[in-house]
């Protein structure tokens, strides 16, 4: 069909249209090409067109594809399909098959599939396949018109296979069924092919997202590939399984199917159960031969359980291939624009699925699972077995869903888990086998029981993966939680049951040896879980295996509980134990020369007692070669030796054994005690080459031999005594025990003596030997860790063993010593060397620096308790390193020197020692810090504000509440989470508290309710009902046994901590009771509330103690007593915190200095000093006694800190922010009072620029004064005197046209005119408004002001005189937040909270129609276009919206981009960009022709960035932000059509600009040196500063995310910016001239310094 035929018949009414369906969400997807999207052109009946010959790109790809006219018909033809990746051809005298290979066009006959897929990618760059300009105008638009030509990928994948069906007619029938699993791996190959070409098509028309299978049929096919393979290699077949093989051709088949090619990824759900099922089929099938031995073993009916397997599988095969058939997909009609739009939110949808599919991120106990040669010799074991299989296999409901098996040690527990794991593995039905060993508690692996068990489901179930894909998406803690209640519900229990019941038979998990899992402690939560009720809401076809001896907190767990089956090995009758010991025995002792006869096997076994381990050792002694003695003697010897009782039965064989392979002599027995000291207290095994090696460092030179002396004769009893790569470790548990026992071992006892000494010496020698810089040969610093492929290669090669173990277990043995001259000597020299450095450099590699903190703590405890002052300073300072950088040096370790040395704090130890041997690093020209921050640890984990916090009483642990609802525990060292979330409110938790003994935890909430919980748990044990409105606080009485709260109903309640309500009392005309607090004694309550009083009352009886306190200006917002309880401070949103004495009930102090609300208060324990935190993003400390502040304000919060707290020791204090984070702050650290050099103190409000745009004018506090301050716009100096008149914070500020004037308002309800020349006022404030005004604008004639308040009113002012103009517009009961006028001044929009926008008509004061709806938040800024034809609107539902003028309808779909709030949207004068400010730190660009992004973000402020302006020339743009900073963005290449690469030169210098003259200094000679190694390969197009952004994290990262600098968040808002000029001018200042990176990096370090 030519061009003008399809012209002709689009002008008939052809429509094309693209079936498609969202993979998730059901939502219409407009530009998916994969296999569940079919492309068709239809008439306007809706019916497909009768023919329509293919043209252009696809026509090509579809012809590669087409059978050649002279290939005979494959129906004629009964050979065997080849393999058509093999490019094997045909044996003579058959016709070529009609598979992929065949199915080629002529020009490539012959080629395999692969091939195939070769030359059409190849041809993709041929203009003949390229889709004529003129036939394809709109480029995407044109190629999805030319897809639906075709007749859809479906079609062309199909194909390849459409004569498939003939070759199935075989006599031989089984081989007959494998024909279509075949097929399939070539079907597999076509369908990746046509995508590959598919994919180059799109990317050469410049298609916003790729097309691309999605991730879960990709998953589903890899899956039915694999078991195809498993199927096809079996060599003999057994009949029993054609039934099953009949159906499960059937299913591949059905899959290859044009019509259900097409539905793939809309049936991407049934996909996965068929490929799970399958899965399950191609093992039973692959591992029947076994399966049918091990029924026959335990005298089952081997062909019964056949069929009913057989059955089982076809009977679920039907159903899910019934599903597919009965699977109807919508036709969904879309635009192309709605398509585009669309695919980008889909396309992050699947790029996030892929990424998190893969779940590495979850912990995983590697070594932990199923060990095969454990298993039961064939033959035995057959009762105890057959009980578990019975067991498992029951069909009953209600069938126990545990299977507890104890027994003492050495009967033979581990054997039969092993032996059920394997059998049900080769069933394909093994979810899990976790196996606890005592030699590897070191590797905590109680803490990755369930994550490793989550992880083993979801490999042997696909349909798990996505399920905890979308768990991991919605909290990404779950990656590295070491809560095992989180571990279980979010990972097991909540996903699991959401599994289709289609799987068939039983689902087993196995869990070995708990009892060495550590101590009850490590267990504690792991068996609350396995004998709770919950184990119940596991699928009914779920089972849980259970060994261990019998423990008393295991026993006490599981005795006990409903769902558990519990059987001891002692019930196993004697003989039957006799029997298989028996067996055993004689399979020990086949391999020798001598053959026992069958009375003395029975007497070995009968002598055995029944344990498994004594007959192997006993086995091992009688094989063991020894001169001059025979087995049959040594079997003598070993049966002549007394019989102990059972309990005694291994001692005395291990003593046996010992005596017969350690010489008697003082000399060897010593030497083996050193050896087994060595091995057993080492905290996890070692090989002997490595432990050799540690050895040789220990301090006695008399220890420095060969440790293979003592090991050699050893193996019977330990692992890895003959090959030097596997670690050394007990055989079983019960030797470790033994030896550690001296009434059992004797003669052999090994104590702990100076086992830690020796260990801490030979790790620290270890560590001066081996480690270096750059250890593991990293060759760029632009690679995070994670990027770098063959790192875990790398770690192997490159660090031993033994350097591991001494890098990472150092720390333990030391703070197990007492104090010793030589050890601190070592510590000391390590600390003082740059070997400190390497040694960080090391941990990183090993995944080990999050423990860092709490080691190094643990020896700084352990250095200062003897005294050793001078390195225990080096060692705080090496903390206080890791806690700032600890994160950036895991994510990318050359970062650890480029990123951490340059921004060390120049008074710190280490930067006096180290800085000079790093040369060539970035440096701080200027600003740089002097001393370590106040802030030690910032905590993030909340996904909202943090609104309360509290320190546990161990000072260890702090306790949040947020308005996530959630309540969580944080370690106070490294700030990690601990346990899970505690969930259960139903609304923002507004305050915690934690009770004296840290036991309990008390919670308030918008929800009305009080709760109580268990702190060591997570659980919740009581919920109190009273309260009528929110709570807003709660706090324990001294003795733990009272909670009292106080609401916003006005009452106060007093409550039992288990028992309920005792006392309730409502203050006189009921205000809100912001905070009430115990006194030291119990005995009085106090409370703070919105009236202003601060009231005393008897906790006992509830009525009011003395008269009410009455000062503060605003309500009182906090309260405090003091420690010896004479005194109480309370805070205000007065801005004041006022101290009052109890006796008097008057005011003895005011503490002032806050620039706004102070929101929380605290005492310390010593009662010297007070906190205080506050909306101004600050935390105070103050002297109790003069009232005067001890320090400056501490700043780091980008949000209003809420809550603030002192720890038990008053050396630490916690706050947390509405930025969702909390800060742990040194208050031993001495800092600057954090002025600015400008004497810029407070916050800032509002910004413009001047109408010219040499000025900028900011609304900010300056020293607790509210001022207009100006700055010059290009060197970012202040400029002039401050304007001075409001009394509060001014919210608002414009400039008018001429520049002749500005226009203010403020929180103080009033605007003010101001002359722009001189500074002046012009005549009196604007005064009508009752309340906050929120938003201000002035018409673009400047005649008319528009504002709008918190009181309700929109109201409109003459500019000229000041007067109100008309009666205010009533906005109720919507409270409008922002206002805005249309160019001609007709119109005004208003955003408010009932998330709709409202226009105006100026003159009649009446809403013009009715309010756009369509946010789902509150709406936070509004904005006219130049030229009145469209509105945005930017929302707290993080989307701005365009609307229609004229029309008031929507135009098109929202612009999604943002991930939090958007404060502000503001259009350019020409209209041609919007631009969009966020909570998520970032601004962005959108071309107003398209509504898509222009460029990438702009990023650079570390926090909220409230609003944004344009210069009236429209090249630059106006920020500012909560981190206290204004910025001037250059956005010229987005409104420049010549922009394309041009490179800026920002400093004013001579100096000759480089290419990417990449610069965060004043001094061009500071520009970072051979810049173009950071971009290169790249594609630089637009602005190359595109491409180097600060992300939020801190990174600096150039083209392809490279990494070029980390920033530490107390730096960030202060470093001199690349793009854009940052107010008030920054002091920081860096200096990249001679900083190696990239490839370059290891030049950094200077080895002859060191």
């Amino acid at each position: 069909m030519e061009q003008n035929d399809v012209q002709k018949h689009s002008k008939k009414g052809w429509r094309r249209r693209i079936v498609a369906k969202s993979m998730d969400t059901g939502h219409e997807v407009g530009k998916e090409t994969n296999p569940g999207l079919s492309l068709s052109l239809e008439e306007p009946s809706g019916k497909p067109a009768a023919s329509a010959e293919p043209r252009g790109f696809f026509t090509k790809a579809r012809q590669l594809f087409r059978p050649s006219s002279n290939l005979p018909s494959a129906r004629n033809s009964r050979s065997d399909i080849s393999d058509a990746n093999s490019g094997v051809s045909p044996s003579p005298g058959h016709a070529e098959p009609d598979g992929p290979s065949a199915k080629l066009d002529p020009s490539v006959k012959g080629s395999s599939a692969g091939e195939a897929g070769k030359i059409a990618s190849a041809k993709v760059t041929d203009p003949a396949f390229a889709c004529p300009p003129s036939e394809d105008p709109n480029g995407l638009r044109g190629k999805l018109s030319q897809m639906g030509r075709e007749g859809g990928f479906a079609q062309v994948s199909v194909a390849a296979i459409t004569n498939a069906e003939a070759t199935m007619a075989r006599v031989d029938t089984i081989t007959s069924y494998l024909q279509p699993l075949k097929i399939f791996d070539a079907f597999l190959n076509t369908i990746s092919n046509v995508c590959a070409v598919l994919l180059d098509c799109a990317r050469a028309c410049a298609c916003l997202t790729q097309e691309q299978i999605h991730p879960y049929v990709k998953i589903a096919m890899g899956v039915l590939s694999w078991a195809s393979q498993i199927i096809i290699s079996q060599v003999n077949l057994d009949m029993a399984m054609s039934s099953l093989l009949s159906k499960i051709s059937m299913v591949y088949k059905l899959l290859m199917e044009e019509e259900i090619v097409a539905k793939l990824t809309s049936m991407k759900d049934t996909l996965l159960q068929i490929a799970q099922l399958v899965r399950e089929c191609s093992q039973f099938i692959s591992n029947y031969s076994e399966t049918k031995s091990f029924w026959v073993r335990l005298g089952k009916n081997a062909m019964s359980e056949t069929d009913s397997m057989v059955s089982s599988y076809n009977e679920a095969l039907d159903m899910l291939m019934q599903q597919f058939r009965d699977h109807a997909i919508r036709d969904i009609h879309i635009g192309v624009q709605h398509m585009l739009e669309h695919g980008r939110r889909v396309h992050d949808q699947i790029a996030r699925v892929e990424e998190v599919v893969h779940l590495e991120g979850i912990a995983y106990a590697a070594g932990a699972g199923l060990n095969t040669t454990k298993k039961c010799l064939n033959g035995t074991r057959v009762e105890i077995l057959t009980e578990i299989v019975d067991w498992i296999e029951a069909p009953e409901p209600g069938a126990s869903r545990v299977f507890w098996l104890f027994g003492q040690a050495g009967v033979g527990k581990s054997a039969i888990a092993h032996t059920i794991a394997l059998r049900y593995k080769e069933l394909g039905r093994l979810g899990s086998c976790f196996c606890f060993v005592r030699d590897r508690q070191a590797e905590r692996r109680h803490e990755k029981l369930f994550t490793t068990i989550a992880r083993d489901l979801a490999d042997r179930d696909v349909r798990l993966k996505p399920l905890l894909a979308d768990a991991i998406a919605n909290d990404t803690s779950l990656r590295t939680t070491l809560d095992a209640v989180q571990q279980w519900q979010k990972l097991i229990l909540e996903p699991v049951p959401k599994l289709s019941t289609v799987a068939v038979g039983n689902v087993v998990i196995v869990i070995d040896a708990l009892d060495e899992s550590g101590s009850e402690t490590t267990r504690e939560h792991i068996l609350n879980i396995l004998a709770s009720t919950q184990i119940a809401e596991l699928p009914p076809n779920f089972r849980i295996l259970i060994t261990s001896r019998p423990l008393p907190d295991i026993r006490n767990a599981l005795h006990n509980a409903e769902h558990t089956k519990i059987w001891s090995m002692d019930t196993i009758s004697t003989p039957f134990t006799e029997r298989d010991i028996r067996l055993f025995v004689a399979d020990k002792l086949q391999d020798l020369d001598y053959t026992f006869p069958d009375d003395d096997l029975a007497l070995l076994a009968k002598k055995s007692d029944g344990l498994f381990e004594w007959a192997r050792l006993a086995c091992e002694f009688i094989k063991s070669q020894k001169g001059g003695v025979t087995a049959q003697e040594r079997f003598d010897d070993l049966i002549s030796h007394p019989s102990e009782e059972s309990g005694m039965l291994l001692d005395d064989m291990y003593r046996v054994i010992l005596r017969d392979i350690i010489d008697k002599s003082t000399k060897a027995r010593q030497r083996f005690r050193s050896v087994m000291r060595q091995i057993l207290w080492t905290l996890e095994p070692l090989p002997v080459d490595s432990l050799n090696a540690m050895r040789r460092g220990f301090p006695q030179v008399t220890d420095h031999y060969d440790v293979q002396i003592i090991l050699r004769p050893m193996a019977s009893l330990l692992s890895g005594v003959t090959k030097s790569s596997v670690p050394v470790r007990p055989l079983h548990s019960s030797f470790y025990d033994f030896l550690t026992d001296p009434d059992r071992s004797q003669d052999f006892f090994v104590d702990l003596s100076q086992s830690h000494l020796d260990l801490s010496l030979a790790s620290l020698r270890i560590m001066r030997e081996g480690l270096h810089f750059n250890i593991c040969q990293l060759d760029s610093s632009y690679l995070r860790n994670s990027e770098i492929g063959d790192l875990d290669q790398r770690v192997r090669s490159y660090i031993s063993p033994h350097l591991s173990y001494s890098c990472r277990h150092w720390t333990s043995h030391v703070r197990a010593c007492t104090f010793d001259s030589r050890l601190v000597s070592e510590v000391g020299e390590l600390f003082n060397d740059v070997r400190i450095l390497f040694w960080i450099e090391t941990l990183s590699l090993l995944n080990g620096l999050n423990a860092a903190p709490g080691a190094l703590l643990a020896v700084a405890k352990w250095l200062e308790t003897n005294e050793e002052r001078h390195t225990f300073a080096v060692v705080i300072d090496v903390l206080k390193f890791i806690r700032m950088f600890g994160g950036a040096i895991s994510e990318s370790t050359p970062h650890l020197y480029l990123s951490a040395l340059p921004f060390l704090p120049t008074g710190s130890l280490l930067h006096m020692r180290f800085s000079s041997m790093f040369s060539r690093i970035a440096r701080v020209a200027s600003g740089g810090p002097t001393n370590w921050p106040k802030v030690q640890v910032s905590i993030r984990g909340h996904t909202s504000l943090v609104l309360s916090v509290a320190f546990f009483p161990d000072g260890n642990r702090i306790l949040s509440g947020s308005y996530d609802r959630t309540i969580r525990i944080w370690d106070a060292e490294t700030g990690l989470q601990l346990g899970r979330s505690l969930e259960g409110h139903q609304s923002s938790v507004t305050s915690v508290a934690v009770s004296p003994d840290g036991k309990r935890i008390a919670s308030g909430s918008f929800d009305n309710t009080v709760r109580v919980w268990e702190a060591q748990k997570g659980v919740e044990v009581a919920k109190h009902c009273g309260h009528a409105d929110p709570v807003l606080c709660v706090a324990f009485s001294p003795d733990g046994e009272r909670i009292v709260s106080s609401s916003k109903d006005g009452t106060i309640c007093v409550w039992d901590r288990e028992g309920g309500l005792q006392l309730y009392w409502s203050l006189p005309k009921k205000p809100s009771v912001n905070a009430v607090a115990f006194s030291p004694d119990g005995g009085l309550i106090a409370s703070g509330s919105s009236d202003t009083a601060l009231c005393i009352w008897d906790a006992k009886t509830g009525s009011q103690v003395g008269k009410a306190c009455w000062g503060h200006l605003g309500p009182v917002l906090s309260v405090a007593f003091s420690p010896d309880g004479r005194r109480v401070v309370s805070a205000s949103s007065d801005h004041t915190l006022r101290l009052w004495n109890l006796e008097t009930c008057s005011q003895v102090g005011r503490l002032s200095g806050h620039s706004t609300q102070v929101s929380s208060v605290s005492w310390s324990s010593d009662g010297q000093r007070i906190v205080s935190g506050s909306n101004d993003y600050t935390v105070r400390v103050w002297n109790a006694e003069t009232g005067k502040p001890v320090d400056g304000p501490m700043r780091g919060h980008t949000g209003l800190v809420n809550s603030v707290a002192f720890s038990p020791d008053g050396k630490r204090i916690v706050s947390g922010s509405s930025d969702h984070t909390l800060h742990v702050w040194d208050t031993e650290t001495i800092s600057p009072t954090g002025d600015h050099r400008d004497g810029f103190t407070g916050l800032i409000y509002s910004v413009c620029f001047s109408c010219d745009g040499s000025r900028i004018l900011s609304g900010i506090q300056v020293r607790g004064k509210d001022v207009i301050r100006t700055w010059d716009a290009e060197t970012g100096l202040q400029a002039g005197d401050d304007i001075r008149g409001h009394r509060y914070p001014i919210t608002a500020i414009k400039c008018s046209s001429d520049g002749t004037r500005i226009v203010s308002a403020s929180v103080d309800c009033t605007m003010r005119l101001w002359d722009a020349r001189t500074g002046l006022q012009i005549g009196k404030p604007l005064s009508g408004h009752s309340r906050i005004i929120y938003s201000m604008q002035l018409s673009s004639d400047g005649k008319r002001i528009v504002s709008c308040s918190e009181d309700f009113t929109i109201r409109i002012w003459d500019s000229e005189t000041g007067s109100q103009i008309g009666e205010p517009l009533d906005s109720r009961p919507a409270l409008p937040f922002t206002v805005a006028t249309s160019p001609n001044g007709r119109l005004i929009a208003s955003g408010s909270n009932d998330y709709a926008i409202r226009l105006w008509d100026s003159e009649t004061r009446s809403e013009v129609c009715k309010p756009l709806a369509g946010h789902t938040h509150w709406v936070a800024s509004v904005a006219f276009s130049p030229d009145g034809k469209h509105i945005a609107s930017g929302s707290y539902d993080h989307t701005v919206r365009i609307w229609d003028a004229d029309t008031a309808t929507p135009q098109g779909d929202p612009l999604y981009g943002h991930s939090n709030s958007v404060y502000c949207v503001v259009f350019s004068p020409d209209g041609s960009l919007l631009a969009s400010s966020s909570g998520d730190t970032t601004i962005r660009l959108w071309n107003t022709t398209t509504w898509s992004p222009a460029g990438v973000p702009l990023k650079g402020h570390a926090g909220r960035v409230m609003s944004v302006a344009f210069s009236n020339d429209g090249k630059r743009l106006l920020s500012f932000s909560t981190d206290n900073t204004i910025r001037v963005w250059d956005i010229e290449p987005f409104t420049s059509h010549s922009a394309g690469c041009a490179t800026i030169q920002l400093s004013r210098s001579s100096h000759t600009p480089a290419t990417y003259p990449i610069c965060f200094s004043s001094l061009s000679e500071h520009t970072l040196c051979d810049s173009d190694r950071l971009f290169d390969g790249a594609t630089v197009e637009r602005d190359w500063r595109e491409l180097v952004q600060m992300e939020r994290d801190g990174w600096i990262v150039g083209p392809e995310g490279r990494l070029l600098l980390w920033v530490p968040v107390t730096c960030r808002a202060l470093l001199r910016s690349l793009r854009s000029l940052v107010i008030p001018r920054s002091d920081m200042e860096l200096d990249l001239s001679d900083m190696a990176h990239g490839n370059a990096w290891q030049h950094c370090f200077q080895t002859s310094c060191h």
